[in-house]
């Protein structure tokens, strides 16, 4: 198994399958409340959820030491990383340009990027309250 270890490998194999799981159900019904929006609706609030999430969990662990190692890794590494999406983000913006929408995919490279960067840290600040 190399370095990382059977138990690691589980943690993060388990995390990934349940982060994965909730990303297809989480975008799939995003998408089917918004339609046909000019950007993928479901993949951007996956993005942005998952951003805020990680950032939540890793001030929480990195300030408070609330998380073990182990609990760390399922959640960071295993759930939110199957969870959050860019290879989505980066088909869906490719798509777009080789659709035509060029002015839809530059807003969906910003929105993705732009929220998702402030949902981290919004995150964090979170995890920073009442220290």
């Amino acid at each position: 198994m190399g370095s990382i270890g059977i138990m690691t490998a589980l943690l993060v194999g388990a995390g990934g399958f349940l982060g994965s799981v909730s990303r297809h159900l989480l975008g799939v019904w995003v998408q089917s409340i918004v339609g046909n929006a000019w950007i993928p609706a479901g993949t951007l609030t996956v993005n942005v959820v998952g951003c805020f999430l990680i950032g939540l969990v890793v001030g929480l662990a990195e300030t408070r030491q609330l998380l073990g190692e182990g609990t760390r890794t399922f959640l960071a590494v295993g759930v939110l990383g199957g969870f959050t999406t860019f290879s989505a983000f980066g088909y869906d913006t490719i798509s777009m340009v080789r659709d035509g929408q060029t002015l839809a995919a530059v807003g969906n490279v910003a929105l993705q990027i732009g929220l998702g960067l402030t949902a981290v840290w919004v995150g964090f600040s979170v995890s920073q309250q009442y220290s």
